[in-house]
């Protein structure tokens, strides 16, 4: 399929948040698998994904070489060949590394960059503003969405902030919102120009955000369900709220922490969602459970019951495993 939607409304709908696979050598890592990234690219893409996010945290980006990142980057942006939009993970805590990453993708052709709040220095909101507006002055050309989750950065793009920066810097188009707040999430869509593009940036909260306004999700999910997360929010887009709820209230567990693919830290979950998939269904890609360090793979338990398993039970509950 192709997202034929034009200006700021190809960046709604669902996007993937795509996981960077690896390849094993002696049984450990060994860098970037390009061609299961490639095949990736096409699978989401045939099941109706509306758009692309690598490098984001989903794609293990921290641990991520300059020159990988930029190659996982290109790969993206050369398999989609302009089917549906790219949206290339470009941030930083430093902003000069931030807009050098960002200038990169828009030469490599990326249809936009999504750039996570400073993690660990914890700028103020002052801080905030020059951050992103150097990096929009830098590289005028290409559209910015923010992506504003405190719960791995410390910090927080308040809504008078993000309004500042949207208005002085007309590249700057729409926020990833994980802030976990429907409450600021309802400001910024009050606040803020009514074209500015609102996605969330939490699989659980898609249905809230749709409901009150927001434009879709970039999601975790959509690795291994592309199609569910793309008719979910298509849905929403036409005004069929009873259907967004009714495919959240199907899938919340899933979404969850309990027994979904937020059991352990993302992207642990999903990749092992991803492996069983691939298993369990012919012609899912191979995307094999193979992380880069401190990422490793599922290892805890609950109440004696490995992780693994009740992740598994809760996939096969949905039909999207073979039971038998």
């Amino acid at each position: 399929m192709t997202n034929t939607r034009t200006g700021r409304e190809r960046f709604w709908g669902a996007h993937t948040a795509l996981v960077t696979p690896f390849r094993t050598r002696a049984g450990r890592e060994a860098g970037v698998d390009y061609g299961a990234l490639r095949a990736l690219v096409d699978w989401q893409i045939g099941q109706g994904i509306d758009g692309l996010v690598p490098c984001g945290t989903t794609g293990e980006s921290p641990t991520l070489s300059p020159r990988e990142h930029g190659l996982v980057i290109e790969a993206a942006v050369e398999q989609a060949n302009g089917r549906v939009p790219v949206i290339a993970g470009t941030g930083s805590n430093c902003t000069r590394e931030a807009i050098t990453m960002t200038m990169h993708a828009h030469h490599a052709g990326a249809d936009a960059s999504l750039l996570v709040n400073p993690y660990y220095n914890k700028p103020t909101q002052e801080g905030l503003y020059r951050h992103f507006s150097s990096i929009a002055e830098s590289v005028p050309d290409m559209p910015i969405i923010a992506y504003n989750i405190r719960g791995r950065t410390a910090v927080n793009i308040e809504t008078p902030t993000l309004d500042r920066i949207a208005r002085q810097n007309g590249n700057v188009i729409g926020v990833k919102e994980a802030s976990g707040d429907i409450h600021q999430m309802r400001a910024v869509l009050q606040t803020l120009p009514s074209d500015f593009v609102v996605l969330s940036g939490d699989d659980g909260k898609t249905y809230a955000l749709m409901a009150i306004g927001g434009r879709g999700v970039i999601s975790v999910a959509s690795n291994f369900i592309p199609a569910e997360i793309a008719q979910m929010v298509q849905h929403g887009l036409e005004g069929n709220m009873d259907q967004v709820r009714a495919a959240h209230e199907r899938y919340s567990g899933l979404f969850g922490a309990e027994a979904g693919i937020f059991i352990e830290t993302n992207p642990i979950p999903v990749k092992a969602a991803m492996a069983m998939m691939h298993q369990s269904n012919q012609g899912f890609p191979d995307i094999r459970e193979v992380y880069r360090l401190p990422m490793c793979e599922l290892s805890s338990h609950r109440d004696g019951v490995p992780h693994r398993e009740i992740l598994r039970g809760t996939m096969e509950s949905l039909g999207f495993l073979r039971t038998g």
